[in-house]
């Protein structure tokens, strides 16, 4: 259990903020306790929650299988988005993408680019269960995240939510800054462990984290990323990135009662600790449908290549094995925005092979223009970004059907036309024409 420590709140500069906030006072900072190197004693409930959470990410992982790593990128944009939303930065996987690739755009897409490169980042070097996970590595992940700010650990006292702009009107405050260094190091420790139900550990970590709350700006981002390193490091996934993120963004009210519990007096650890455990289920479940999906897709892209081939007598209809045109299917899951110059360097072909099957795959309808005052800017495989879309939106109505219920926020409901000859997602993912 933590403890709230006093501070005074004097605002030295006041010029800006309103009347409610210039009013200094004192106001009460929580300071969480040490995590200590084991899991915390749960009931019964808890336990076997986060037990059926583990094989349901077991089953899932091994459902998606190698294929995973080729679509780990688009999962990765699926759960950096609705990361995202949870704070309020709404862009949708099709600007994301775009940015992505051609390094500019609006600001929002911009940041979720950063969150993009912070999780693979987060996968690729703090998973590496042969290395301790350090202040530093928190810190680092960071500042991939918010660039903008000056790297390290916050030197003033931040709080979260309220009306205004003053910790006496706050809806929770952390720790103060001179508690931070310590509380950090204690987490990278825990975080560090593989002992135990990996579930158990990876939702302590999140919550211990928020509370923390070590940063100036992209404490929630980083916080999320967290989630993966920890369940990578612990083999609970070995294929694919399971996007828990996008159940949160669904329901933030349960997400933020879920922190507040994990803070009461005493604790609540066991109901926070179920919450995860579930939408970690429901998130597996979520990961396994859009790989299905996105296999069914690639499947029919492919047909529909054929026909449009055989259709303009273009010999041999069906490609060779080691075609451009098939190698750029195969992997527009993990790159649904390309140029020729992207597609040469990746496949190692000269940009006038490149263009010559972008242009094809356009014609035959697989792939859209993306343009900018007339100049082509990328090509976009707009089905592929389409299933994101339609995961979001399932996301925000509990992991369900949005054919009947549609949801309050998310990326809009995707252009049922751009699927063309290919079928549409199972009607499980749809949403109703009109929504």
């Amino acid at each position: 259990m933590g403890e709230y420590v006093e501070r005074q709140w004097d605002p030295e500069d006041a010029g800006g903020l309103g009347r409610k906030d210039r009013v200094p006072g004192r106001y009460l900072a929580y300071v969480p306790d040490e995590l200590g190197d084991g899991l915390p004693a749960l009931g019964a409930e808890a336990q076997g929650a986060a037990e059926d959470a583990l094989a349901v990410l077991a089953r899932a992982d091994e459902r998606i299988g190698p294929r995973g790593s080729f679509l780990n990128h688009l999962l990765i944009r699926s759960e950096s988005i609705s990361s995202s939303w949870i704070e309020g930065n709404r862009v949708s996987p099709k600007r994301l993408a775009i940015a992505e690739l051609l390094h500019q755009g609006p600001r929002q897409a911009l940041d979720v680019v950063a969150n993009v490169r912070a999780t693979e980042a987060a996968i690729a070097g703090l998973a590496d269960r042969e290395r301790a996970i350090t202040t530093s590595d928190i810190v680092d992940l960071q500042h991939v995240i918010e660039p903008r700010l000056e790297r390290g650990l916050r030197q003033e006292q931040n709080w979260v939510g309220g009306p205004g702009w003053s910790p006496l009107r706050a809806a929770f405050v952390p720790p103060p800054e001179s508690e931070v260094p310590r509380l950090v190091a204690d987490l990278a420790r825990f975080a560090t462990g593989t002992s135990g139900n990996p579930v158990v550990r990876a939702a302590i970590v999140h919550a211990q984290f928020e509370t923390i709350h070590p940063f100036i700006d992209g404490n929630g981002r980083t916080g999320r990323t967290l989630i993966h390193t920890v369940l990578r490091r612990a083999d609970a996934l070995r294929n694919a990135l399971i996007p828990i993120s996008t159940v949160f963004a669904g329901d933030t009210d349960s997400y933020i009662a879920g922190l507040t519990d994990y803070r009461a007096d005493p604790p609540k650890v066991d109901e926070w600790v179920i919450g995860f455990a579930q939408a970690a289920e429901r998130a597996a479940g979520n990961a396994v449908r859009l790989a299905q999906d996105i296999a069914a897709l690639d499947a029919d892209v492919r047909d529909e290549l054929v026909l449009f081939r055989r259709d303009r007598g273009l010999s041999p209809a069906v490609p060779r094995r080691d075609a451009v045109v098939l190698r750029i299917l195969d992997t527009l899951a993990s790159d649904p925005v390309l140029t020729a110059e992207s597609v040469s360097t990746r496949l190692g072909v000269s940009p006038a092979a490149s263009h010559r099957a972008l242009t094809e795959l356009a014609e035959a309808g697989i792939l859209g223009r993306a343009r900018e005052r007339g100049r082509l800017l990328c090509w976009t495989a707009d089905r592929h970004l389409a299933l994101v879309a339609l995961t979001e939106r399932s996301n925000r109505v509990g992991g369900g059907d949005t054919k009947d219920r549609r949801p309050r926020l998310g990326p809009a409901r995707p252009d049922r036309s751009q699927f063309g000859a290919g079928r549409p997602p199972r009607p499980s993912r749809q949403d109703a024409p009109g929504l």
